[in-house]
């Protein structure tokens, strides 16, 4: 028999050494290498691997024949999941969820659980941080009704977990977290590299069966650096990779995938989190927005577009401008980075003729939805100049496009598409590029009003009037 190895493994990011260290090599975390025993290689194995090559179990296929089943997303029912999952959850996928502790993810499993439950669903919640009355408790607090083929099970053993899935046979399978689960045969503890990659594998397996494929979503932990606890293989052996984000703040938590085999990347959900658990945003362009009447005289404020995924959204910037009595003015914002905040102030001082050398800048964003997109860039400068001016903008009105260091406005991708959602939602005046959209986007029996400006000058001119003479 070939003789077993005694070799360290790091438990942040898996790297081999043959001794112990205090620090590890690679990554350079202190007091992280764990001692493994590791099988040598067996020749004889390996022969019996090589001949098994030429026995094939499965079916060899042309790409072409392969039989696609169109019907094979489980459609769960919350709306923004399935938009960020690409229309529902693929029946031979696994899928995970990654958030920090308090953000919602468990809350989030269990309401997918109980609406695939309710679909006729068998589905399976194992829990390795809980107790099965825990599970019952929150399942009571946020669930109206708990269905009757919604089974629980509290373990860490996935060797335990196997043998359940082959009982039950569930079409859903829960499991949170991935990294509190163990299988006898590694002798390695929870949630070190090796038993999350071998636990994740035999879920795959059993996720990916030819004859009963299921669906399977798992919970994942974060490290302090905001990153999945384990290795970085993690990320490439699932299908989906799911993140959500909790303001710490504010009530809303914000749904989107790194990684989808099934769908775009770009699209993001939105929740607030409530007593009955994790609710859906289903208009983000009035919740990211203030509600005004439409005469009030509000200094600082303008409403711009961003495209998340396919959807556009209306988002407010709001801006506070005040005198400095330091040498060094402050310039803050958690929504802009640094050096779009400086171009942008840059801008607006030069072609905008607004001088903001000895003032206090604050910028930011109602729900602080970061504003990375170019098609802000005249919104931001907008509320700017409001703040700068102290005079309101008109509350229908709507800020689409890109501004050059020149002072000249730039088309943004996808203007169309933010032009005819700002019209639907029921804006009157949309400033956009001149030449950026074609007249007839907008439809006949819309109030909304396309207002074409060619320099950010034009711009605070048609909003403001002559504004230079209002200048403190």
């Amino acid at each position: 028999m070939p003789k077993s190895k005694t070799v360290y493994v790091c438990s942040h990011c898996g790297y081999i050494s043959a001794k112990w260290s205090g620090q590890c090599p690679s990554c350079h975390q202190w007091n992280c290498m764990e001692e493994t025993v590791q099988e040598a290689e067996n020749p004889a194995a390996r022969a019996h691997a090589q001949y098994q090559t030429s026995h094939l179990k499965g079916k060899l296929n042309k790409l072409k024949e392969v039989p696609v089943d169109q019907g094979s997303r489980l459609v769960t029912g919350i709306g923004e999941l399935d938009r960020v999952l690409g229309g529902g959850i693929v029946r031979d996928s696994v899928t995970i969820l990654a958030a920090k502790p308090g953000a919602g993810k468990s809350t989030l499993l269990l309401q997918v659980a109980q609406k695939e439950s309710d679909r006729g669903l068998t589905v399976l919640y194992v829990t390795g941080e809980e107790s099965e009355s825990q599970v019952r408790r929150r399942a009571q607090r946020i669930i109206d009704r708990i269905p009757d083929n919604l089974w629980v099970y509290s373990t860490s053993h996935m060797n335990e977990v196997l043998t359940v899935i082959d009982k039950l046979d569930p079409q859903l399978i829960i499991l949170d977290s991935i990294q509190t689960f163990y299988l006898d045969e590694y002798p390695s503890r929870p949630g070190s590299p090796t038993q999350i990659v071998e636990c994740t594998n035999a879920i795959l397996r059993v996720a990916k069966e030819p004859e009963h494929p299921k669906a399977v979503l798992m919970a994942g932990q974060l490290t302090k650096e905001d990153e999945l606890a384990g290795v970085r293989s993690l990320e490439h052996m699932v299908d989906t990779v799911l993140f959500m984000e909790a303001d710490t703040q504010e009530e809303i938590r914000t749904l989107s995938a790194t990684k989808n085999r099934f769908g775009s990347i770009g699209e993001m959900g939105f929740f607030t989190m409530g007593e009955k658990g994790l609710e859906e945003i289903t208009n983000p362009s009035r919740y990211f927005m203030t509600d005004r009447a439409d005469d009030s005289d509000v200094f600082g404020s303008a409403l711009a577009v961003i495209k998340q995924g396919t959807r556009p959204m209306i988002v407010e910037v709001e801006s506070l401008i005040s005198k400095s009595y330091t040498p060094y003015p402050s310039r803050i914002s958690e929504c802009l980075s640094r050096d779009q905040m400086g171009t942008l102030l840059s801008i607006l001082e030069q072609r905008g003729g607004l001088s903001l050398y000895d003032k206090n800048v604050v910028i930011k964003s109602t729900g602080n939805l970061r504003l990375n997109q170019p098609s802000v860039s005249l919104g931001v400068l907008m509320s700017l100049a409001s703040s700068v001016l102290q005079k309101g903008i008109d509350s229908r009105s709507v800020f689409i496009g890109d501004v050059g260091l020149t002072g000249e406005l730039k088309k943004v991708p996808s203007i169309e598409i933010m032009v005819k959602e700002t019209a639907r939602i029921g804006f009157e005046k949309i400033y956009v590029p001149a030449g950026a959209v074609r007249r007839q986007i907008v439809p006949g029996n819309s109030s909304a009003r396309i207002i074409e400006v060619s320099t950010l000058t034009q711009a605070l001119g048609s909003v403001f009037g002559d504004y230079r003479r209002n200048l403190f």
